[in-house]
């Protein structure tokens, strides 16, 4: 996901997809513990995805709040 994409988007959307990933990486937590993971790089993208999220939500609260 790129993150011209993901600013295109609302605060709503955002963290909803937020919430998806969230649990994504939940799950690819239990299967790598388990040695049920087939994609591994798959990790490695979904916290990628969380941390471009987290940091467009923190500018535009940042931008929202007056100096």
């Amino acid at each position: 996901m790129k993150s011209e994409e993901l600013r295109s988007r609302n605060g709503d959307e955002l963290g909803d997809q937020l919430l998806a990933l969230k649990k994504e990486q939940f799950n690819l937590r239990f299967q790598r513990a388990s040695g049920q993971l087939e994609n591994t790089a798959r990790v490695r993208q979904v916290r990628r995805d969380i941390a471009r999220i987290k940091t467009i939500l923190g500018e535009r609260q940042r931008a929202a709040v007056p100096a």
